[in-house]
């Protein structure tokens, strides 16, 4: 099916490469708005506090609430894309996300801000695989990983926004109306996806906007043309791969996500002023982070690189910077502000590089299905995570201790992406599973 020929106000009426950038940038703004939702609860916790005390414990437990729900339906939510297509899929996603992200304000106690917590990760675990569908559809390989660092830049713009915005809203009115606030955001951004987006054209030599045919955006596989069981995807060892990494890598990014704010309140004597007024910076990090990791990748790609070298060599520059994390606690906090941008630097760039692999990887057809068990694994490391956080902070270990664990996180991530995927070649995924894969 064509493009819609009036393509509604003209937005996406100047030809086919203008038109995948218009959509990267569509779901950038979406994974802004998830990360503008879940970093509510982390900075906003101090005045959530006055009226809802939390211990660590319970503040790693609300963390864990929205993680598990968000590994559970990042892959559920990969498969729920698969089945309904991009558009309806996404509809479905961010619906659920911002109604559950107002909820948080009707919160009288911990119980109502977990159930609260637990609806928003449900909501959200399906954004990423709907992100990378969405890339595999409409990208050629050699613009995939740039593309992936657009929308992964979407992460860097949510959370640098939600620390002023957050610390400007409580200072007229309580914390309750930052989570309406966030959760009509998402509202609106439905009706920008229902009115702007369309699929790209499916019949063979049909054209996007008169410039690109199909079969340089989509690179369908022949003989896959329904999803395959999560069974048989587990059977191949490039899954494990990709998921082990991601468990080991997301681990640490959800606890600088989620306990940067706190970590500044906590032990270098913040307030919600100071943390509006610094929390951004290392977010800013990351939004660049992105840009250059995919950029990279692709500029190796066009340079004749191999696709491997070109994933691999990025990869392993930006988990080589993670280490230095270690330090943060030895330092003055300005130094550890600079740390904390490196990290997140280090770690989007890795995440974007990561989240196009199962595009490099598997056939157009189980990329959600794959993105979202890869997602799946990263959740899980970071509720492990997080909960071994709680636990050292309230039994007097403190920060140093955490902080040596994290950073030592993606280094073991990039060892294992290494001995899984030995060489990076697409892998032809049969329905019985007679597929020629990298041995």
């Amino acid at each position: 099916m064509p493009i819609r020929q009036n393509i509604r106000s003209g937005i996406f009426a100047d030809g086919g490469s203008n038109l995948r950038w218009r959509i990267a940038i569509l779901v950038s703004a979406a994974i802004a708005i998830s990360y503008l939702d879940r970093q509510t609860l982390p900075v906003a916790v101090q005045a959530i506090s006055k009226d809802i005390p939390l211990t660590n414990g319970q503040f790693s437990a609300l963390q864990s609430a929205f993680l598990f729900a968000y590994a559970l339906m990042y892959a559920g939510g990969g498969k729920l894309v698969d089945l309904l297509g991009t558009h309806r899929g996404f509809t479905v996603i961010m619906l659920f996300w911002s109604l559950a992200c107002a909820s948080h304000g009707l919160a009288t106690g911990f119980g109502m801000l977990a159930a609260s917590r637990f609806l928003l990760g449900m909501g959200e675990g399906g954004g990423f695989p709907a992100a990378t569908r969405a890339v595999a559809e409409w990208f050629p390989t050699t613009e995939r990983a740039t593309a992936m660092g657009v929308i992964n830049a979407g992460t860097a713009i949510g959370a640098v926004v939600a620390p002023p915005l957050i610390a400007t809203v409580l200072g007229y009115t309580n914390w309750r109306w930052i989570f309406v606030l966030t959760g009509a955001i998402g509202l609106l951004w439905v009706a920008w996806w229902r009115f702007s987006y369309s699929p790209p054209p499916s019949t063979p030599g049909e054209t996007v906007a008169g410039q690109t045919t199909v079969d340089t955006i989509s690179h369908p596989t022949p003989g896959t043309t329904s999803p395959l069981p999560w069974i048989r995807l587990f059977r191949i060892r490039e899954t494990w791969g990709l998921v082990i990494a991601k468990f080991l890598s997301d681990a640490a990014w959800f606890f600088y996500l989620f306990w940067l704010p706190k970590y500044l309140y906590d032990a270098r004597g913040f307030d919600i002023k100071a943390v509006g007024t610094f929390a951004w910076m290392p977010s800013a990090a990351a939004g660049v982070g992105c840009l250059l990791g995919g950029g990279f990748s692709s500029y190796l790609v066009r340079r004749q690189c191999s696709l491997g070298v070109a994933r691999k060599l990025a990869l392993g520059l930006s988990a080589a910077v993670m280490p230095f994390v270690i330090l943060v606690p030895h330092v003055p906090v300005s130094w550890a502000i600079g740390l904390f941008c490196l990290a997140y630097f280090g770690q989007q760039s890795w995440s974007t590089l990561v989240m196009v692999l199962p595009a490099d990887l598997f056939p157009q057809n189980v990329v959600g299905s794959v993105a979202g068990l890869v997602g799946f694994g990263g959740a899980m490391g970071g509720i492990l995570f997080g909960e071994i956080v709680g636990y050292l902070l309230d039994h007097g270990f403190g920060y140093s201790a955490v902080f040596r664990i994290a950073g030592t996180l993606h280094i073991a991530a990039f060892l294992i992406i290494l001995i899984a995927v030995p060489v990076l070649l697409p892998l032809h995924v049969e329905p019985k599973l007679n597929y020629q894969g990298v041995a």
